[in-house]
């Protein structure tokens, strides 16, 4: 298990257009991967779980990536999510 905290860096925060690209950089690996937000946990692969966690610009979140290509999933989405989300 790996993880490591990121913060949200979109002007809009998780919306439904980078929800969606945060969820199709987590469906190209096979492990486990999940974000913590306040007291919640989501899955970084369902966008309904993504949109629900209310991430705004500035909030922190932890991913958490468990499985057989844990630490390359946790150096995408940290990439990923510092790039912007493709916004």
């Amino acid at each position: 298990m790996v993880s490591q905290k990121v913060t949200i860096k979109n002007p809009t925060g998780l919306h439904l257009r980078p929800a969606g690209n945060l969820c199709k950089e987590a469906m190209q690996f096979k492990s486990l991967i999940t974000f913590s937000f306040r007291d919640n946990t989501a899955n970084a692969k369902s966008v309904l779980s993504v949109l629900g966690a209310c991430v705004k610009c500035g909030d922190e979140i932890e991913f958490v990536c468990e499985g057989e290509d844990e630490e390359e999933a946790l150096k995408a989405l940290v990439t990923a999510i510092e790039s912007g989300l493709g916004e």
